[in-house]
Order: C-alpha cells, then structure tokens, then sequence
C-alpha cells in the first residue's frame, strides 16, 4: 500500500491515509495497518476490518479536501457495537492525514528504505499543542533521520524513542514529557515500524515445498525454495516463491547468515527426508537464533535424523529446538493440509496460543496483549 501512497506521491497528487494509532479488546486491526483513500474515491487496505471502514473513509474525503489531519476514535460497548458498525466491541483510534508532497516531503525518503528492504520507521504527531503541529513526520532509520516535528529538541527525544521501537520492530504511541512538570502534556507520537517482511527458507524441491511456499506467501514472509537438484528447482514448480535456488541447504544457509538476511524472525523448513541435506543444515540452523525450525518425516525418520545429528555433535539443548515431525495434528496428510499444519504451528509459537478451538474457550480470543499500540516509554524501552 505505501508504493501506492508513493505513486500518487511522485505525481502530485493528494491521497488521504488512515492509520490505526491504537487498538483494545477485540479490535481486529493493529497499529500500523493503513487505509488509502485516492482522489478517485477508490480504497486500498483497512482500518477496521470492515467494521467502521465507512465512517473512516467520510472523514477521510473531509480530510483529503481541508488538510487538516483528525484523530477519530472508535470507541463503543458489545452492547451498542451496531450502532456505529464496530461490531466487534473492540476500540481503536484512527489518524487520518492528508499525503502529498508539501504535507509529507518526507515520503520519498521513506519509500526509498522501504523499496531497498531495511528497516525504517515513521512518526508522526498524532496530537500536539504548542510548537509542534499535528501531522507533522519523522522518518528514522539506524544512523539517520528526515524531517521535523517543529521542535529540535522535540525531534532528539523523539528521535532515540523511534529507534528503540524500530530495534524491536513495534509499532505504537507513546506521550512525549516534558521535564516541566506544569507544562502541558507533550506532543503525542505514533510510530509505525516497517521492518522488512520475515524470512521463510524451504530447503527441498516437492509438492510440500510448493504448498508450504503458497501458504508462506499469504502469512507475508518473504520465501526462498532452496534444492541443490537442478532438474527439480525450478521457477515454474515454485510460483509462490520469492526466490528459488539452486544449492546446498547448509551453504545457502550460512550464505544468507553471513549476509545479515537470517534475524530472529527467521523460519526453517526442511522436507528433504534427506541425511545428506538434513543434517548439515541442521547443525548449523540449531545454533542460530530462529523463530522456528522444523523438518517433515515419520516418528522413525525424526528418530533417525536425531541420532545423526547427536553423532554429529548437536547438543541436547539445541535438538529440542528442532520440531520434527513438524506441524500441528490437524489430521490432514495431503500438501496443503500439511502446509498449513505446520504454517499453523509457526503461528501458535509466534503469538504464544494455545491451539484449540476457540468455540470451546472463553475469555479474549488475542492472547498476546490486552490493549496494541500504548507504549510506556519508562517500562518498555528503558528511557
């Protein structure tokens, strides 16, 4: 959606944005998600999930004619939801801003990091008084920023807070203080990290690799299908795929290692059944910091591969990382069916869930927090 914003950008013309700023309860966008709204009434994206999407895309049309940026919120009871359409009885705040090059100058920068895949991260006065104005961007990276809040010494605080939320890939909104304790509240900064997508490396060139890269194209990672057999890695079996290599999994992998593109959100797959494959590439992925590595195969291949890679010196500690046989048991055995169990396993592990039927729980159905998008800059990132 930001090439979109960037294309209307590059031609001059005005676009409106809204962006969740702040999420509670059952809210089903979080912050970060956008929805654009372009001068010839056509939307990209969501900011409610279809539940005030027409309120939103009112205001952003009031917005995209004056310029003047409004922070709506969407705030009802279970009750009352249907009044309003926020029938989820979650609440969420929505900035709405008008995009164009005099109101974000900003934008080209920000586009250029995304374009290039590295990690940058958007701030954006949400709410303000005083010297500093509503609308107003900073756009931080590591080692860089661009734009202004109006505020130089507003700009350095800020500067500092975004990169910490940056190295941790959060999004959220956060009060600047001031030291001045009879002064007014500072200004109200939402950060929106846009970090690169995860990686998600399949070594192995079969239907299940076709599967499991269908099922990672549409989780957002960006997927790689590695083989070192030529005659079967090919683009034509891998259309999912972002890239398809030829190579040794062990090689690719340390390849990709050495060139920063493997982080903590990184997932291995292996589907070789292959020693050859499997154990090489194990040794090594075992001792990297992953989200997940997993590998397909019977109770007695998983056994087998163990012991090899016992043999091969991989510790104990660093075997119960390996989850083998991969997958959640949702009782399917087809290609797709295993594909998304064990895209559903990388899921449960991502958020912590508890992988039963959400019919027969009670309680919020998101676990990981109650409320997204409210950052204490004193607990969370150490100011």
């Amino acid at each position: 959606m930001w090439e979109q914003v960037h294309r209307l950008w590059e031609a001059d013309t005005p676009c409106a944005v809204a962006t969740v700023v702040s999420a509670y309860g059952s809210a089903p966008r979080r912050p970060g998600a956008i929805m654009v709204c372009a001068p010839d009434g056509t939307v990209t994206g969501s900011a409610s999930g279809d539940c005030v999407e027409g309120a939103v895309y009112d205001l952003a049309q009031q917005v995209m004619q004056d310029g003047t940026p409004v922070l709506e919120r969407y705030a009802v009871s279970d009750d009352d939801a249907g009044a309003v359409g926020l029938t989820c009885g979650g609440t969420i705040e929505v900035f709405i801003e008008r995009v164009d090059q005099h109101s974000f100058p900003e934008l080209g920068t920000l586009f250029q990091h995304i374009r290039d895949e590295a990690a940058v991260a958007l701030a954006t006065i949400v709410e303000a008084d005083g010297p500093t104005r509503a609308g107003t961007h900073l756009v931080c990276w590591d080692g860089g920023t661009s734009g202004s809040t109006g505020n130089s010494a507003v700009d350095d605080d800020t500067a500092d807070a975004v990169r910490r939320l940056l190295k941790q890939g959060r999004s959220g909104a956060f009060r600047m203080d001031f030291a001045d304790e009879d002064s007014s509240p500072g200004p109200r900064v939402f950060v929106n990290s846009l970090v690169p997508p995860p990686r998600m490396l399949v070594y192995g060139s079969n239907e299940f690799a076709a599967a499991l890269a269908r099922h990672g194209a549409l989780l957002d990672f960006r997927v790689t299908v590695c083989d070192a057999r030529p005659v079967f890695t090919t683009r034509e079996r891998f259309p999912d795929a972002d890239e398809v290599i030829v190579d040794w999994p062990h090689r690719h992998l340390a390849t990709e290692s050495a060139a920063g593109r493997i982080d903590g959100r990184t997932v291995v797959v292996s589907l070789t059944h292959d020693p050859k494959f499997d154990v090489p590439v194990f040794q090594a992925a075992l001792r990297m910091d992953l989200a997940y590595v997993g590998a397909l195969g019977s109770r007695r291949s998983t056994e087998q591969r163990r012991a090899s890679l016992q043999a091969a010196g991989v510790r104990h500690d660093e075997l119960t990382r390996l989850s083998s046989p991969a997958g959640l048991d949702l009782g399917g055995a087809s290609p797709a069916e295993t594909a998304l169990a064990v895209s559903a396993e990388i899921l449960l592990l991502r958020y912590g869930g508890r992988g039963a039927r959400l019919s027969g729980g009670t309680g919020p159905i998101h676990r990981e927090e109650a409320r997204w998008g409210c950052v204490n800059l004193t607990a969370d990132l150490g100011c």
